[in-house]
């Protein structure tokens, strides 16, 4: 279940509503343990506690946090992107627009994707469950645990595969919020099946700097990437197999295609 979490302050409810009448006596008597508990989860349920971004200490950082953002990163716009030995860098767009950053290390992926938000509230614990409900509706399974970059969401999730015949994919869905600002990271490969095989894939994420901008936006719309300037790149209009999710975070990854490549070897 993914509930909203209540806020320190509140008190749960107490009065009638907590007691019953039984049928012998007449009296007032507590409700049964398991009762109470599913009447705690249906009010938990039903009511969601808007939470303020949590600290970054280790990032990933907005651009007034960092003093020189193009050190040791791909500047595509919206978003520095931390460049490592050996990785390949994808954008991916949606119709004229380029939303997203792909970086592939070996057998392993991160999907790199920014978003607006609202300024004095966190957006990843409704990012969770939108993106949950639209797995679990496909069939798919969700694990959500606590890793390395916070709370996220483990999956298995429903594909198709060349040969026509289904299969799984494994895929770990990471987020973060920032200032007015929400980084979500979509893991794949070797380092979503092993996680602890993950670290430098993670370690892109953290370093990662958004560039949020001052002009208006609707919370959860998507920041605009640009190409760099000086990149060596190589077309590729190959639909990326992804699944169809319920979340536009999980989420119209279904929609997004692959652009330019960029090798960069560091």
């Amino acid at each position: 279940m993914f509930g909203r979490r209540r806020k320190k302050s509140e008190q749960p409810e107490t009065g009638a509503s907590d007691e019953f009448e039984t049928e012998q006596g007449g009296q007032d008597e507590p409700r049964s343990a398991d009762a109470a508990d599913r009447a705690k989860d249906k009010k938990d349920a039903e009511t969601r506690v808007k939470l303020p971004p949590a600290p970054r200490p280790d990032g990933p950082w907005d651009l007034s946090e960092v003093s020189d953002p193009s050190s040791g990163r791909v500047d595509l716009g919206g978003l520095f992107v931390p460049g490592v030995e050996g990785m390949e860098l994808r954008v991916e767009v949606a119709g004229d627009a380029i939303v997203a950053a792909t970086v592939v290390l070996q057998d392993s992926a991160i999907q790199l994707q920014a978003f607006a938000a609202p300024k004095r509230e966190g957006i990843w614990d409704e990012v969770r469950e939108e993106i949950a409900s639209g797995i679990t509706q496909q069939g798919g399974v969700i694990d959500e645990v606590e890793g390395p970059l916070g709370w996220e969401l483990r999956a298995q999730v429903p594909v198709q595969l060349p040969d026509g015949t289904g299969g799984v994919q494994v895929v770990r869905f990471v987020g973060v919020d920032g200032v007015r600002w929400f980084l979500r990271g979509v893991i794949s490969g070797q380092g979503a099946v092993q996680p602890e095989a993950a670290g430098l894939l993670e370690q892109i994420f953290r370093d990662a700097v958004v560039v949020r901008g001052d002009a208006p936006m609707a919370p959860r719309d998507p920041i605009v990437l640009k190409l760099p300037e000086d990149a060596q790149m190589v077309p590729d209009g190959v639909q990326q197999e992804t699944v169809e999710e319920g979340s536009r975070f999980a989420g119209g990854l279904d929609k997004l295609q692959r652009g330019p490549e960029i090798s960069e070897v560091r």
